[in-house]
C-alpha cells in the first residue's frame, strides 16, 4: 500500500468513525474488567478471612474459590460482548471503507 492510499483510508469518515467507536468500546470493557480484578485484589489484601470463609460449616471450598471463577467467567463474557459487536457494527463499517477505497483504486 502507498502513502497516498494510506492517507485517504485515515480520512475516510467511516474509518475515523470505526477507530473512535472501537477504541472507546475497548476502553470501557478495559475498565470494567479492572475495576472487577482490582475488588478481588483489594478484598484479598484488606480482608483475606472473607475469602476464606468456608461456603459452609463442614466445606473445604472457600468463598475465594468460585469468586475466582466469576471473574474468569466475567473475562470471557466481555470477550463475547466485544466479539459480538466487532462482527457486527465493526465489520460494517470495515467493510464500508474496503468497498469506498475498491471504488477510487
Amino acid at each position: 500500500m502507498n502513502k497516498e492510499m494510506v492517507e485517504k483510508i485515515k480520512n475516510n469518515p467511516d474509518y475515523q468513525e470505526l477507530v473512535s467507536k472501537r477504541s472507546s468500546f475497548s476502553i470501557k470493557l478495559t475498565i470494567l474488567m479492572l475495576i472487577v480484578y482490582f475488588a478481588f485484589i483489594l478484598t484479598i489484601a484488606f480482608d483475606p478471612s472473607f475469602l476464606g470463609t468456608p461456603l459452609s460449616g463442614d466445606s473445604v471450598t472457600t468463598v475465594g474459590i468460585p469468586v475466582g471463577i466469576a471473574i474468569i467467567f466475567f473475562a470471557f463474557v466481555l470477550t463475547g460482548i466485544y466479539t459480538k459487536r466487532a462482527n457486527s457494527e465493526f465489520d460494517e463499517l470495515n467493510n464500508k471503507i474496503k468497498e469506498s477505497v475498491r471504488e477510487e483504486i
